[in-house]
């Protein structure tokens, strides 16, 4: 039971227990309590993983549209990572939510690919990370990401922002992208 419950990750396991009554916790049964965390498996671009290629892995969480949505997706994955975003103009409303992301940004973020506009994130992080670049689909992010000289690195597609595009459309592209490759 516990193994299962390992490879879900803390986001599964975390939602699960926020899901659950306490009264209702006391009474279950450890089969039980492994049954409500493999229907928290369905949840789709949420920390998901995708595939490994080349020794790189492949991360949709294109569920998080909000910057703490997306610090929480940097504070779990382990090591270095590529961060692919969704573009925003530069906006006081929106960079001074995401300044609450620099010291993970900058301890763990290498590159980060930008799907559209990538001025607020200059604004940002530019003093933080190198490269920041835009590109204008995921595909052209996808590629730009696997084909960069960064070693050792787990590709995040994590969007912070809105864009008008659903998250279930943009994590399945995600996933299709990294396929192709």
């Amino acid at each position: 039971m516990y193994e299962s419950l390992a490879t879900q990750g803390r986001e599964k396991v975390h939602t699960g227990l926020a899901g659950i009554d306490s009264s209702r916790l006391k009474k279950l049964r450890n089969s039980q309590l492994k049954d409500c965390f493999n229907l928290i498996d369905e949840m789709r671009h949420k920390l998901e993983f995708v595939a490994r290629i080349k020794g790189i892995s492949f991360v949709d969480d294109a569920a998080s549209r909000s910057s703490l949505s997306t610090w929480y997706a940097l504070e779990t994955i382990e090591g270095n990572v590529i961060w692919i975003a969704n573009g925003a103009p530069s906006s006081i409303n929106i960079a001074g939510q995401f300044r609450r992301l620099r010291s993970l940004v900058e301890s763990k973020v290498k590159m980060i690919v930008c799907i559209g506009d990538s001025s607020m994130y200059q604004s940002v992080f530019g003093d933080l990370v190198q490269d920041i670049i835009s590109v204008s689909t995921i595909g052209e992010g996808v590629n730009k990401a696997f084909y960069s000289n960064y070693e050792n690195v787990k590709i995040l597609f994590s969007p912070a922002v809105e864009n008008g595009i659903s998250y279930e459309e943009q994590g399945e592209t995600f996933k299709h992208e990294v396929n192709e490759l």
